[in-house]
């Protein structure tokens, strides 16, 4: 499993590193791997990674509005190309 997710990771880097997009900034084709841990019912034609998070984000298209939605795998995870950090914050002082 750990050879499988550093694997993907380093996929993901790669994927992040090129510069193939479509319109606004949509990847003109995800890599495989992408489309393989992608959960259903995601527009897998209008994705982007976003510098701020280094995740994929899809565009829904809703009945009001259209807007980012983070690219998710089946079990919910969000898609990301490195691994997310998570940062303790320390409790406010009264």
């Amino acid at each position: 499993m750990m050879i499988r997710s550093s694997a993907l990771i380093a996929t993901l880097v790669f994927v992040a590193a090129c510069d193939e997009t479509t319109g606004v900034g949509y990847i003109a084709e995800l890599p495989q791997s992408v489309v393989d841990l992608a959960g259903p019912n995601q527009n897998l034609r209008q994705v982007k990674v976003l510098p701020e998070d280094g995740c994929f984000w899809y565009l829904h298209n809703g009945p009001v509005e259209s807007t980012l939605l983070p690219l998710r795998t089946a079990s919910g995870s969000p898609i990301c190309t490195k691994a997310q950090t998570e940062t303790a914050t320390a409790p406010a002082s009264s």
